[in-house]
């Protein structure tokens, strides 16, 4: 959890784009990334069963966000 979580601030830090604030990262079990226009979460399966964010925001729109690519 703290890997990945750790990686998409990294990524958006390289992209000059910084969070407002972290929750659970101490906890591993639900990491909330605060970009003020985007929530990051990320957590284990069986918080995403429980919690079931997409069944919640189903009728929301949809954005596909590109991703960068790598250099090398």
């Amino acid at each position: 959890m703290k890997a990945i979580a750790e990686y998409i601030m990294e990524q958006f830090k390289n992209a000059g784009i910084y969070h407002l604030s972290v929750e659970g990262y101490g906890q591993s079990t639900w990491v909330i990334l605060d970009y003020s226009d985007l929530i990051v979460h990320v957590f284990r399966k069986e918080e995403r069963d429980y919690y079931n964010l997409e069944g919640l925001w189903g009728d929301a729109t949809r954005v596909k966000i590109a991703t960068a690519k790598k250099q090398g």
